[in-house]
């Protein structure tokens, strides 16, 4: 079996150096494999281990993360989209690691660096693919097991990977719990909804594929055959539906996140709708999320997403009964722009029970209008908008309640509803009167109401009771959406840019049928109206070539659901509302919570009136965890005028440390003066500390100037206490204070974080990675700063990975480590006590003496300096004193002989425990 090789890299790319560590790898299916450490400073560094699989015969590419710890975890699989790899999920991998479970990521079939062909997730291809994974997992030590096996193990993924956990579930009992993402319950559903060819769809499908020939032989002739006909045939629907997780939906019996887009046209609610009624039906908990986005673009809010399947996996993986797994229902609501920088404002609605898509029926009265006129686009045009109904405006044919129009020969042009990966990010804005729609005057029939007497939220799926006929016995391929029309009836939108298609057969003709119309979340306000228009094509799809007539009538009114039960989060202020006394309240609450608990508050240390800090026994466990530390056992202490530089890799304990520090968090055990204070929460002795920690919020609409004014003024101090013009000088904005900080660069929203810290020159000046988007001069001018502003008797902490900068700023130096210190002094000290001798010659050393030098017993190497003018000697079993002698022996001009080492050096030294 062949040794996984080691190597290790971190998150932030100009770390210099390396930091080794032996990591030890049962390969159970294959051998061979790289293993990556991914670090921050926050959880612990997280293992990656990349590996050649071959679960079902074919090589799949994997990756696999765990974080430290020896104890047993859960495991969760995350698939990857359609015309992906296993790369496109490595940050929510890396995540769930560093929260403890042992994450599997793959490329599928077909995709990637993995083998075989597409077979669109055959339970003999890619989900026995799965299952062989799960057997991987099963032989892992770290793998928590429910018995011998079986591993305790969740599977999530969006669209073509949310349907593979599904799969999976319903294929192999050994899985505990799914979080599928904007994927579908049956395959042939999505893509011949009703008998209608989804040709846009099915075509991309292809495409992003890579082509038909890198399908399964039968898929890829399938397609081709649907593509030419323009209608599919059953053989077709049997193949996709055997693939679709509805094949097995008597079989997923397990806890299940259904995550579906709103702004979905490939897999539209629905999907989400039948998972929620088969799952929930074999007893098992369900609960459903309607995000924004979807497959047709918009916010797929991935942060808060991933946040709930966090949550989900830990109630059902890791059985935190305490765990909020969310409400049984959301959705995500948009209304109104942010003044800031415009963006759609967002909240969320949500309900104790899952309402189904036609819960709390109204209906709503319609009459026709008629579809003559020029082309609508968008709702501006000289149509017959809305006249009949309303009783205003020029009618170009009596009210009535059927409407006739015609499918034309090549069905073309076409409408337009949703374009797929395009539709979707207007459809964000729907509420606000932004769409994309174009219907064309003899093609469609319309039906309108009045308008409302108030205000109608619908959740769900609208439904109309209609009679069609079609000329010459023929198919009649219609379909149907809900417009919302402004009040004038120049502007209509079609919330999400849904289309709902129907293929309504000779037999079904002539008698009344009722149509679903697209599932959405969309509120119709009062004095809007609501337009049912049933089209004759639509872009995304494929309608009959042959030109025919139809005839729809409406047999009575359109009923929506409204789901009563859900109810609203109430409307959310612009942030910068109440961001600008946040910081007043802030303080005033600190003042309170100190008050409150000052009988507790260990009194001031007299002997430590001076100095600026010390820290003693600091622990911090992790979130979740009773034997995980971010900082253990940690003491130190800082004294005036030190410019101290806090090193370390990611994960050694940094942030948390310089957080606590702050007050932000609460240790475990240990206690942080500050002269002489404890620290705690809006502890008194903080205002004479100033801190630039993991960036600075600004009111995006101010400018740099104003800011900083603000920010003054909210901690209640007097002007004259602010130094700001001195804060501004060290800044270097020079005009750019003048504009609003929405037009800033990175650098510039750093360097007026960095002033804000100063502001009031407080005594302890704490900055974490300062330099972080600063140009070289500016760079410099920090350092010079840090310096001149220590030498006033101040005092700077500073945390970075710019070790040379670190080295020439700093005066002491404390090395972190996995949460422990590992060093701490002068940086002289630290940098002087290695094995590297530096020797000055008076004369310089030819490269022939340098050589001899070299070969000396003892000596590792020798190295000419960049003048000649010396070396650079690594000692190898040599003392400093044997080497002066044999130099002399040599006849070098020695003139200096002293320690020389890199800060670089010493830290690699330090933190590989001396083997750098």
């Amino acid at each position: 079996m062949e040794t996984p090789t080691v190597r290790w890299r971190r998150l932030l790319p100009r770390t210099p150096g390396r930091w080794a560590a032996a990591v030890a790898a049962l390969a159970v299916l294959v051998g061979g494999g790289t293993w990556t450490a991914v670090a921050d400073d926050g959880p612990p560094a997280v293992q990656r281990e990349d590996r050649m699989l071959r679960p079902g015969g074919v090589p799949i590419d994997t990756s696999y993360f765990t974080a430290g710890g020896s104890g047993k975890r859960p495991a969760v699989l995350i698939g990857h989209g359609f015309g992906g790899s296993k790369n496109d999920v490595r940050a929510q991998a890396e995540k769930l690691a560093a929260d403890g479970y042992a994450v599997l990521t793959w490329s599928a079939r077909g995709f990637g660096r993995s083998g075989g062909a597409i077979s669109l997730n055959d339970p003999d291809g890619e989900v026995k693919d799965v299952s062989g994974l799960i057997d991987w997992l099963a032989q892992r030590p770290e793998v928590e097991l429910d018995k011998k096996g079986d591993p305790r193990v969740g599977l999530t993924g969006a669209s073509y990977g949310g349907a593979v956990s599904l799969l999976a579930a319903g294929h192999d009992q050994r899985v505990d719990a799914i979080a599928p993402v904007i994927t579908y319950w049956n395959l042939a559903d999505a893509l011949f909804p009703d008998g209608v060819f989804k040709k846009l769809w099915a075509g991309i499908f292809i495409t992003t594929g890579g082509g038909c020939e890198k399908f399964e032989k039968r898929l890829c002739e399938m397609y081709e055959r649907v593509a030419v006909s323009g209608k599919p045939d059953a053989a077709a629907t049997k193949l996709l539906t055997e693939r679709s997780p509805s094949a097995v939906a008597d079989r997923i019996k397990v806890p299940s996140l259904l995550l579906q887009g709103q702004s979905d046209s490939l897999f539209p609610l629905g999907h989400a709708d039948a998972m929620q009624k088969a799952i929930s039906a074999n007893g098992a908990p369900v609960s459903v999320d309607w995000i924004s986005g979807g497959h047709d673009g918009g916010d797929n809010e991935t942060a808060r997403v991933e946040g709930r399947v966090g949550s989900w996996f830990d109630r059902y993986l890791k059985e935190e009964t305490g765990t909020d797994t969310g409400p049984a229902f959301r959705v995500t609501r948009t209304g109104g722009i942010d003044s800031t920088d415009g963006a759609a404002l967002k909240r969320g609605a949500s309900s104790d029970t899952y309402p189904g898509l036609r819960s709390g029926g109204r209906e709503i009265p319609l009459r026709a209008t008629g579809g003559g006129g020029a082309p609508t686009e968008n709702g501006t045009g000289t149509g017959t908008t809305g006249s009949a109904a309303t009783g205003t405006g020029p009618a170009t044919k009596p009210t009535g309640s059927t409407e006739t129009f015609r499918n034309p020969a090549g069905s073309a042009p076409p409408a337009i509803s949703a374009v797929p990966g395009v539709g979707g990010g207007l459809s964000q804005l729907s509420s606000l009167g932004v769409g994309l729609s174009l219907d064309f005057p003899g093609q469609f029939g319309r039906f309108e109401s009045a308008p409302l007497a108030s205000s109608v939220h619908v959740t769900g799926t609208p439904t109309a009771r209609v009679t069609v006929k079609a000329t010459e016995g023929r198919d009649a391929v219609l379909f149907g959406k809900v417009y919302d029309v402004s009040p004038d009836g120049r502007q209509q939108v079609l919330p999400s840019q849904l289309v709902a298609p129907y293929r309504i057969t000779p037999d079904q003709q002539g008698k009344p049928i009722e149509l679903a119309l697209p599932a959405v979340d969309h509120e119709f306000d009062a004095g809007h109206r609501m337009r049912l228009v049933f089209s004759a094509t639509d872009l995304g799809y494929a309608s009959p070539a042959e030109p025919a007539t139809y005839t729809v009538t409406a047999d009575g009114p359109l009923t929506v659901p409204t789901a009563p039960a859900v109810t609203t989060a109430a409307a959310t202020l612009p942030w910068w509302t109440w961001g600008l006394p946040a910081a007043a309240l802030v303080i005033a609450a600190g003042l309170l919570i100190t008050a409150r608990r000052r009988t507790a508050t260990p009194a001031p240390d007299p002997a430590l009136t001076d100095v600026p800090l010390q820290i003693t026994g600091l622990s911090k466990k992790y979130a979740k965890s009773v034997d995980r530390y971010a900082v253990r056992e940690l003491s130190f202490r800082v004294e005036k005028g030190q410019v101290l530089g806090l090193l370390g890799p990611n994960g050694a304990g940094k942030t948390t440390t310089l957080r606590m520090l702050m007050g932000l968090i609460t240790p475990d055990e240990g206690e942080i003066r500050v002269f002489g204070q404890a620290i705690r929460p809006g502890a008194p002795v903080l205002s004479r500390v100033g801190a630039f920690v993991e960036g600075a919020g600004f009111l995006p609409h101010l400018s740099g100037r104003a800011n900083l004014d603000l920010y003054w003024q909210a901690t209640g101090r007097p002007a004259e206490d602010a130094y700001i013009e001195e804060a501004l000088e060290i800044a270097g904005l020079g005009d750019a204070l003048a504009r609003a900080v929405r037009t800033y660069s990175q650098g510039m929203r750093q360097r007026l974080a960095i002033a804000q810290a100063m502001l009031g020159m407080p005594d302890l000046l704490i900055l974490d990675e300062p330099t972080n988007g600063l140009d070289p001069p500016q760079i410099r001018e920090m350092r010079d700063v840090m310096i001149r502003y220590a030498a006033d008797g101040r005092t700077v902490i500073v945390s970075s990975h710019l070790l040379s900068e670190v080295e020439q700023s700093c005066t002491h130096l404390v090395v972190m480590d996995r949460g422990r210190l590992v060093q701490a002094g002068p940086v002289a000290e630290i940098t002087g006590s290695g094995d590297m001798i530096l020797v000055t010659t008076a004369d310089e050393v030819s490269e022939p003496l340098a050589e001899k030098v070299a070969s000396l017993p003892g000596i590792g190497s020798a190295v000419r300096l960049d003048d000649g003018r010396g070396l650079l000697v690594r000692l190898d079993g040599a003392t400093t004193s044997r080497l002066v002698a044999d130099l002399v022996r040599l006849d070098v001009p020695v003139t200096g002989v002293g320690p020389h080492r890199r800060l670089e050096d010493a830290f690699l030294t330090l933190i590989s425990g001396g083997a750098a």
